[in-house]
């Protein structure tokens, strides 16, 4: 069904899970910004917790994570994080209501169910929560009863599990061992407490991978009964990730077997049942995100596709990047310069951008093309691209419908790239982002 066409896949393209990208953020954004955005919030808001800590690091990681081996430090930042959301929720408007919760990482479960407990009891203090859904991210390998016994208590429905691959060989080759039987422990543990949407991370373009090893992983993900799957393409790009000069690069798939895994990883999920997002996420149809996508009620903020509509996402803990309609602000990514900052009750915020009304509007083209194959277009954005669409239209990849953009089914691959051409910041950035597929 698609057909590789790799002068349109050459360039590195952002995931786009906010526009504009972290990529341009800029020190002009501080302190002051962030108070003036935290109090002009009103109605429904939604928060992300970042947890920058994993039992054992990964050779592929990219997250800003370390090794949770000293309980000192654990314990300090802790301690910040709980200041970090106090002072961010004295600065809430009584209008506002948390109605969403995303925990993230590293590995959240990287911490003691107590801390995580404790963590809950300060949101719920401090923050003004109105029914929230809860969600987790999590480490099978460190999941454990009472840790699965805390999310129930706490009515946590959403969980997303790193799971990669299932390939023992694949494993070792990116420095993830994790037996089956950890997975099948870890998913039992989480629908006995009461989760009712299970996401499994997966990626394809590892080192050794062939379509035959990701078919198997991919059926017993099935098997498994992932509500949702994310099937990622793996991005090696060691000059940025020193931790990545582990894996034997002599070994990655090439850029057409990439391609032919993305696509048999399509075909395989959506013959079993699964909808479609974009081209590298799948859902079940009773899932809320095959819902959203079905109502075409799909957004994209810094956890990707989501069903959550809110216009302002709030991040506390370090390196958390927080979303206002005007304004993307990030938090200190160094944990120890996060806890000093909060020491003396400063806001973290070290970087971020305004975003103009351009902006705005562009991220919602972007956006709509992400998440709904299509757009409509503004009469100057059109002329803009025009030339620049033109090889991804003439071998219908994409139609212009009046003024709407569509993205055909064969052209799925290519939507990130087609994104991209509505943003003016990306040829000043292009060696920062990984490829496409």
């Amino acid at each position: 069904m698609w057909t590789y066409y790799p002068e349109l896949l050459e360039t590195p393209v952002p995931r786009y899970t906010s526009f504009p990208t972290a990529a341009e953020f800029g020190s002009a954004v501080g302190p002051a910004q962030a108070d003036a955005a935290l109090r002009a919030a009103r109605g429904d808001v939604s928060l992300y917790v970042h947890i920058p800590f994993c039992e054992q690091i990964c050779w592929y990681c990219g997250c800003n994570t370390g090794a949770a081996n000293r309980s000192q430090r654990l314990a300090g930042y802790l301690d910040s994080l709980h200041r970090d959301i106090a002072i961010t929720g004295a600065r809430l408007d009584a209008s506002v209501a948390v109605r969403r919760i995303a925990f993230g990482g590293g590995s959240p479960n990287a911490i003691s169910p107590t801390d995580f407990v404790r963590l809950v009891d300060a949101l719920t203090l401090h923050m003004p929560l109105d029914e929230p859904v809860w969600s987790i991210e999590l480490d099978p390998r460190g999941l454990t009863p009472a840790w699965a016994q805390v999310l129930g208590w706490i009515g946590v429905s959403h969980a997303s599990m790193g799971v990669q691959t299932f390939d023992p060989d694949l494993q070792a080759a990116i420095g993830r061992i994790q037996p089956d039987s950890d997975i099948v422990r870890g998913t039992d543990l989480l629908r006995t407490a009461g989760i009712t949407s299970l996401n499994y991370d997966l990626m394809y373009g590892l080192p050794g991978q062939d379509l035959a090893r990701l078919e198997a992983t991919l059926n017993r993900a099935v098997e498994l009964g992932a509500d949702r799957i994310a099937l990622f393409g793996y991005a090696h790009v060691p000059h940025m990730l020193p931790r990545q000069r582990r894996i034997d690069a002599s070994r990655l798939p090439d850029q057409i077997e990439r391609f032919a895994m993305a696509e048999f990883g399509y075909q395989l999920l959506t013959g079993a049942g699964y909808v479609p997002i974009g081209f590298d996420h799948f859902a079940l149809p009773g899932d809320p995100m095959a819902q959203a996508a079905a109502e075409k009620r799909l957004h994209r903020n810094f956890q990707g596709f989501t069903d959550d509509a809110a216009t302002s996402l709030i991040g506390l803990g370090a390196s958390a990047i927080s979303c206002f309609p005007q304004l993307l602000v990030q938090n200190e990514k160094n944990a120890g310069r996060y806890r000093m900052l909060l020491s003396q009750d400063i806001l973290p915020a070290v970087g971020g951008i305004v975003r103009s009304a351009d902006d705005r509007r562009r991220g919602e083209v972007i956006a709509q093309l992400l998440c709904h194959g299509e757009a409509r277009l503004d009469a100057d954005l059109a002329r803009e691209v025009g030339a620049r669409l033109a090889p991804f239209t003439t071998r219908g990849l994409a139609e212009f419908d009046g003024a709407v953009l569509r993205v055909m089914p064969g052209g799925r691959p290519y939507a990130r790239t087609m994104a991209a051409l509505f943003d003016p910041y990306r040829q000043d950035s292009v060696r920062r982002f990984s490829s496409a597929v």
